[in-house]
């Protein structure tokens, strides 16, 4: 029985992998493509100098979210760095370095400030830790299982996505039974539902990937749907999951027997024969973005040609030289409207509101290849890069979302910092639309920043001002059997509709029906949009039912939602590892535990941007409650669910 998960091992073993035979001149190249303040943090590992974290070589705080690759130091002090890495990676690859062990957490703390030019809080310290790969994440055993316990105990995790391929890796290297059902074909959750054109993570793919498996060969910075599912393919090929994956397996219900404590779960097979299984523990990681919103726009049978959703692209459907209309302007929008309207006749895109978008210089950029050769073969590299990135798309933001009562504007910002950030982007908007005062009228938003999930721009501004493209404001009255006729009475034609309306993502776990104790049903707790759990994890009168990106998990200021996956399943395959070494056959969570979290969370959530007056979002429910997002700090959940407290549950032990 394994000890520690050997996933987070391999993790590891990579910041201390061997330099391969290169030439000086290879090595050289690549230490071109190199991230300056990584490379200091690499020297300081492989020597152990600590003037390298010291004038003249400290980077300089870089404001901008999109970090500058030379960390503001002159050009003379990065050749003297470079040169210095070449030297000591020479040596290392013959050799004659042998580094010295791992600095202490103190110094971590120091080489993390350096490394971004700001004091990271110690807090930080541990998790980002794990997320390097320099500490293991994932739990150990609170003390050797009993065999017997452990060869009766089943989970039944519902869902191959992200999460659900998380979860599947960790149970299997602690050694506990699984079963993964998935009602697709193959894996990879969203990845694999979403083929739309460019769609893609506006999350970098070095960060936006298991901390347990980096990925030094994503071909951009800002990767496509197409590679992160083959990413995620990958990993369960390499984790030998795929074995454990019932396909084409469609779960309807779940029922808790009380008599027995086991979940009984209902499933469509793929020869569509109904069939009952059986588990200890039900983990939930169909997430929230998975079943696609169809709008209440009154027509849409009506229309005689081809329309579907974005999350279920028509491939068969040619668009060139057809008039195309795209309802919407969320990000599926923003990423398929440029090569829609390269291909499309006119392209006819109808807003109902605009959306702040934000410049990126890596989102089409590609890797480079001295730029991968850093990440997959120089100790410590690919660590420190994902360290700087999970450092400013992150939490740093968030201090920027909370609404001042005595700022004098709420109607355009909540405080001052966010003031500034409307004013850099009103002026990369402005600049981007140029002579078209029309465009900028329609697409300037008139409420704060973040406020609505905040976008990256994919050439959306160029492409509105394409000739064969119309942005139309008006509210849509109907479909016809001809194209979309909007309030003012006129109707454009179109031979194809896309809806671009995003997820049904406050309906949680819909539409699948689960019935807990006492016959409770979760939609008859929850009612129709107003999800809650503790930690977003799991809900009183559900006993062993977890649910991986559940109720406000989502991230709204920033983050990867595949690193709060990891927290999760850490949290759960706690609990597992607990019920199994105590004998305990339910957890079951506390009312009273529940009702505090959630009021602490709704408290919180009221301070921030996205609960401003007269906002609408998918964030919320009709009522107006935040159930998607959550309103704290990535260090503070990774803290709250760094293990579990069966304080907070009801136990009830084998007899």
């Amino acid at each position: 029985m394994l000890v520690r998960i050997g996933l987070d091992r391999r993790s590891i073993d990579m910041n201390h992998q061997t330099i391969p035979v290169a030439s000086r001149a290879h090595i050289a190249a690549a230490l071109a493509a190199a991230d300056v303040p990584v490379l200091l943090m690499v020297l300081h590992h492989l020597t152990g100098d600590h003037r390298w974290l010291d004038a003249p070589y400290r980077p300089v705080r870089e404001i901008s979210i999109f970090a500058d690759e030379s960390g503001g130091l002159p050009p003379a002090v990065q050749d003297e760095v470079r040169a210095a890495a070449l030297d000591i990676l020479e040596a290392l690859q013959a050799g004659r370095l042998t580094p010295p062990p791992l600095p202490d957490r103190a110094t971590f703390q120091k080489m993390m400030s350096v490394c971004v030019g700001e004091l990271i809080p110690a807090e930080y310290v541990p998790m980002m830790l794990e997320e390097m790969g320099l500490e293991a994440r994932a739990p150990t055993w609170p003390a050797p299982p009993p065999a017997a316990s452990i060869a009766q105990f089943e989970v039944l995790i519902i869902g191959a996505g992200v999460s659900g391929i998380c979860a599947a890796a960790q149970f299997r290297e602690a050694g506990i039974r699984y079963t993964v059902l998935e009602k697709n074909a193959t894996l990879g959750g969203t990845w694999h539902d979403n083929k739309y054109p460019e769609v893609g993570c506006d999350v970098p793919n070095h960060f936006y990937s298991f901390s347990f498996r980096p990925n030094a060969d994503w071909s951009g910075y800002y990767s496509k749907g197409d590679e992160i599912e083959a990413y995620l393919c990958r990993c369960a090929e390499e984790f030998g999951i795929l074995d454990r994956v019932r396909f084409n397996t469609e779960v309807l219900s779940a029922r808790y027997d009380e008599r027995t404590a086991r979940w009984q779960v209902t499933v469509r097979q793929p020869d569509g024969e109904l069939a009952t299984l059986s588990a200890n523990v039900l983990v939930s990681a169909t997430g929230q973005l998975n079943r696609p919103k169809m709008p209440t726009i009154e027509g849409l049978a009506d229309f005689e040609g081809p329309l579907f959703h974005t999350a279920r692209w028509r491939s068969d459907v040619p668009l060139d030289g057809r008039r195309v209309a795209v309802i919407g302007t969320g990000a599926s929008a923003m990423q398929l409207a440029r090569s829609v309207a390269a291909r499309a006749q006119s392209l006819t895109i109808y807003q109902r509101s605009p959306q702040w978008a934000v410049p990126s210089v890596d989102y089409h950029r590609q890797v480079s290849d001295g730029k991968k050769w850093l990440l997959r073969h120089v100790p410590f590299y690919m660590g420190w890069y994902r360290f700087t990135l999970a450092w400013r798309f992150s939490d740093q933001l968030l201090r920027t979302l909370e609404r001042d009562p005595a700022w004098p504007h709420p109607e355009r910002a909540v405080n001052a910092r966010n003031d500034r950030h409307r004013e850099r982007l009103t002026e990369y908007l402005l600049d981007a639309l140029g002579e078209r005062s029309d465009l900028v009228a329609k697409c300037l938003p008139d409420y704060p920043p973040y406020g609505k999930r905040i976008l990256i721009d994919n050439d959306w501004f160029k492409t509105l001002k394409r000739d064969n493209v119309e942005l139309v404001t008006d509210d849509i009255a109907r479909l016809t059997a001809q194209g979309v006729e909007t309030a003012d009475g006129v109707t454009r034609e179109a031979d194809v509709v896309i809806l671009a309306t995003g997820f049904e993502a406050t309906r949680l776990l819909w539409p699948v029906e689960f019935t807990g104790r006492d016959g409770e049903s979760l939609r008859s707790r929850w009612g129709d949009d107003d999800a809650s759990a503790y930690l977003g994890l799991t809900v009183p009168g559900f006993p062993n039912l977890f649910c991986l990106y559940g109720p406000n998990t989502n991230l709204g200021h920033g983050g990867s939602i595949i690193m709060i996956a990891e927290c999760q399943v850490r949290y759960v395959l706690g609990c597992v590892m607990k019920m199994i070494t105590d004998g305990v056959q339910a957890i079951e969570c506390r009312e009273e535990v529940c009702a505090d979290y959630v009021a602490r969370l709704d408290a919180e959530h009221a301070k921030l941007v996205w609960t401003s007056p007269g906002l609408d979002n998918w964030y919320r429910n009709k009522a107006g409650r935040v159930v998607s997002v959550m309103p704290w700090r990535l260090v503070d959940y990774w803290r709250y669910t760094l293990a579990p407290d069966f304080d907070d549950y009801h136990v009830r032990r084998y007899a």
